[in-house]
């Protein structure tokens, strides 16, 4: 699979080790150049400095076929103007956005975007482990 990760935080570098790891053709695209740090030495990946919002940096990756694309940087709005551009703009399979607002991410949920919540699964993961005692 064809993989953009936009964001180099802590779960997008995770995010894109792995994938690399499993033999998926990873890019990832972050703003500042120093993030790419959290990759991997043996990421064979490609690295791009730039902003994920940009067509000029995002538009030449989206020519070619992408399966999968996650926004995942530190900012609910940006990640959810990535996912909603590119659905609507692009061809790739399916979109994620990684959104900490519960409240945001219930709403793009409806308006058909793939949203996932970190806020929302550790909450289900507290509460299942207080209902184990």
């Amino acid at each position: 699979m064809r993989v953009i990760i936009i964001g180099c935080g802590r779960v997008g570098s995770v995010l894109a080790n792995r994938l690399d790891e499993i033999g998926n053709k990873v890019i990832v695209l972050d703003r500042n150049q120093n993030a790419f740090r959290r990759l991997s030495e043996k990421f064979s990946g490609e690295r791009i400095v730039g902003n994920g919002l940009m067509e000029e940096f995002l538009n030449p990756i989206l020519e070619q076929e992408v399966d999968l694309l996650f926004a995942m940087t530190d900012k609910d709005n940006i990640n959810l103007m990535i996912a909603q551009k590119v659905k609507r703009t692009s061809r790739v399979k399916r979109v994620f956005a990684i959104v900490h607002d519960s409240i945001l991410s219930g709403l793009f949920k409806e308006l058909g975007l793939c949203t996932i919540c970190p806020t929302d699964l550790v909450i289900k993961e507290l509460l299942q482990m207080i209902q184990e005692d």
